[in-house]
């Protein structure tokens, strides 16, 4: 098919673009901010090349949505949303450079609307949906420059693997899988020329300043990437890794499934069979490494596009009226779904679809968390409830305190969602910044403070109350998360007084501690 054919069909891609945009506006503003969500917001103030859990793209993004959006919960959304449409986008557009038509695109681009995995995974404020972007984008530049040969593809391309270098770390392991998988090919040819060279300087110079960042820091990311290996990674079975691969897009699953078949096998998509070898790498190493289900999202939209090739090619002397039936299979059993990923109903409605859905007794997976224990919504939903009250308590703590007896006060909270919550609600509630040990928090914890009085947040399972009532004269209880959906129910606050020096020495222990890792 001619380039200048392929632009015919924007039209088309746009649609499904806006649908996934109008999608997440219905539910933008439902719910209240999620945990991470209100760690990721919080670096808006505290901008560096640098953080112990990310790059620091996300605190950028995080500036630009408080400063021209405003610091509601629909504000936080609105660039996660409008990059879920630019996902769609993309895949439209790999669809078209790989040689699909109207019927390749609707097929594709349905996949990615509904989906569970990117229905869950787009509207909220965390760098996986950028991530994601940065995949795709990557995909597209590079089949962009397989059929054109034009080396400003691939320049684009060494700066899209920094910029997603500098959004999440899993875009090294992306980077490396594609460069495999066309090593490995009837493609290789294309990585010996100097314009290859020149792309790599691009993508290096550009993550450079974090890399210099994680030096300075005693490269923190490698303290958490291993902290994280032992307190979850190495639990995580990959036989259940394997088993939500092919759960987690739901009836998706037959569109990525022949995608990934016609790219190994179809002499039509021969030139872009290392996008497979590149995907099959990638699900290897994640399966090796014991990774989350949602590290490997991001390889999908290309498997998506290849789909629709497939799914057109196969279906072509199907009547109009079949092809239609195949797009509802493929649609309507992932609406079902919706309420469980995306926040598409108020919050009554949605605790009586969970309701329902109990008898059936076909989403316990979903409410089951950390804990093993079912709960009546999702974990993620759980993660949205109970900040408001927190911060108005901790408030209430605050403002009980003589004039005086503020100026000496400080306000503690034992991990990063608490510590999220109070500081982006202290300009509201009229409260000094709050002080955590936990995540990136450590970072500009102050060093050796001195105070007589410490509203301490705890969580509803630390053990380390017990040991800190001893180091102070007096211990309070002001109140507790009565949010009886939040998975901070029951986290009280205490107002702990005159601390003796041993609680300081502890601090500050701790604070070095953090500060090394």
């Amino acid at each position: 098919m001619a380039l200048s054919k392929r632009g015919n069909f924007h039209w088309l891609i746009g649609i499904f673009a806006v649908i996934k945009i109008t999608l997440n506006l219905f539910a933008i503003s439902h719910f209240g901010f999620h945990r991470d969500e209100l760690l990721h917001l919080v670096l808006a103030d505290h901008l560096d090349w640098g953080y112990k859990e990310v790059p620091p793209l996300i605190a950028v993004l995080a500036y630009i949505s408080i400063h021209v959006f405003g610091t509601s919960v629909f504000a936080a959304r609105i660039l996660t949303t409008l990059c879920a449409g630019l996902i769609i986008w993309i895949t439209g557009l790999i669809v078209v450079e790989l040689g699909g038509r109207k019927f390749a695109i609707t097929i594709a681009c349905i996949a990615m609307l509904f989906a569970p995995a990117f229905v869950a995974s787009g509207y909220l404020f965390q760098p996986v949906v950028f991530d994601q972007f940065w995949w795709v984008l990557a995909v597209w530049l590079l089949v962009k420059y397989v059929n054109t040969q034009q080396p400003k593809y691939l320049y684009w391309l060494g700066a899209a693997v920094g910029f997603g270098m500098l959004t999440k770390y899993t875009m090294a392991f992306f980077t490396f899988a594609l460069l495999l998988g066309i090593l490995i090919s009837k493609q290789r040819r294309i990585l010996f020329n100097k314009h290859v060279f020149i792309a790599f300087l691009i993508a290096t110079l550009i993550f450079l300043p974090n890399a210099i960042w994680q030096y300075l820091h005693h490269f923190p990311f490698v303290t958490h990437m291993h902290t994280l290996q032992k307190e979850q990674l190495d639990y995580n079975n990959r036989g259940d890794f394997i088993k939500q691969q092919l759960l987690v897009n739901g009836t998706a699953l037959f569109v990525w499934i022949a995608g990934f078949i016609f790219l190994l096998f179809s002499f039509r998509l021969r030139k872009f069979q290392f996008l497979a070898f590149a995907y099959m790498l990638i699900f290897l190493f994640l399966v090796l490494m014991h990774g989350k289900q949602y590290y490997l999202f991001g390889a999908y939209p290309m498997l998506f596009a290849a789909g629709g090739i497939a799914f057109e090619r196969l279906l072509k002397s199907w009547r109009p009226a079949l092809r239609i039936v195949v797009v509802i299979l493929l649609t309507v059993p992932n609406l079902f779904l919706f309420p469980v990923l995306l926040p598409v109903l108020p919050i009554n409605q949605t605790l009586a679809w969970f309701r329902f859905t109990d008898k059936l007794h076909v989403f316990d997976f979903a409410v089951t968390w950390e804990d093993h224990k079912k709960h009546g919504t999702t974990q993620d939903y759980g993660d949205m409830f109970g900040w408001d009250e927190l911060s108005q308590k901790v408030a209430g703590a605050y403002h009980q305190l003589t004039p005086q007896q503020q100026k000496q006060t400080m306000i503690f909270a034992s991990n990063y969602g608490q510590a999220g919550a109070i500081h982006h609600f202290a300009k509201q509630y009229n409260m000094p910044d709050v002080v955590s040990l936990n995540s990136s928090f450590a970072l500009w914890a102050p060093d050796h403070p001195q105070f007589k009085y410490m509203i301490y947040v705890d969580t509803n399972y630390d053990p380390d109350i017990k040991d800190l009532t001893p180091m102070v004269s007096q211990v309070r209880e002001i109140g507790k998360i009565t949010a009886p959906l939040a998975v901070e129910y029951g986290t009280t606050i205490y107002l702990f007084t005159d601390p003796k020096p041993v609680l300081f020495d502890r601090y500050n222990k701790e604070l070095a501690r953090k500060n090394m890792e």
